[in-house]
């Protein structure tokens, strides 16, 4: 009896130690960093692409504390995965547009830049992103966080309404 209860146990052992082994790896963050928000370098950012629209001749964009909060998660889930990414904004988009009736909804990201003014300009110097900066949109917000190792990332979404 008591080598069948032993027998048992390293057998049920055997299989929990399994199941846990053979769990799936989805290629998702499971846990995301605590990252650092920076929000000068967040208002800075802001600044400097209102002042380019209104050079442009558009008009400045509103804060919108629905898009910051989108942008802050992405933000999380960038620093998560160590990388930029686009990853999402189709869901991103989608929840906006519902939560404020958009019209259109896009977005620019960054990685590595030491400073707003560096951001700016690495979205300044790329077509689609000068683009996104001036197109027909009313609202915008920007989420700056320094992961744990330091690094900047950015998340600047926009939509019109």
């Amino acid at each position: 009896m008591k080598m069948r209860l032993l027998g048992s146990f390293w057998a049920l052992s055997a299989m929990l130690a399994m199941a846990v082994s053979c769990s799936k790896d989805t290629g998702e963050p499971t846990e995301i960093p605590v990252a650092e928000n920076v929000s000068a370098v967040e208002m800075e950012l802001m600044q400097a692409v209102n002042d380019y629209r209104v050079s442009q001749g558009h008009a400045a964009l509103v804060f919108s504390q629905i898009a910051y909060d989108y942008a802050s998660q992405h933000t999380d889930y960038m620093i998560a995965s160590g990388a930029i990414n686009h990853d999402g904004f189709s869901a991103r988009a989608s929840e906006i547009t519902a939560q404020v009736d958009a019209k259109s909804v896009a977005e620019n990201v960054a990685k590595d830049y030491p400073s707003a003014e560096k951001a700016f300009e690495g979205w300044l110097g790329s077509e689609s992103h000068r683009k996104t900066m001036v197109g027909e949109f009313t609202h915008t917000a920007v989420s700056v966080k320094k992961s744990p190792g330091g690094k900047l990332y950015y998340t600047q979404l926009f939509y019109q309404q």
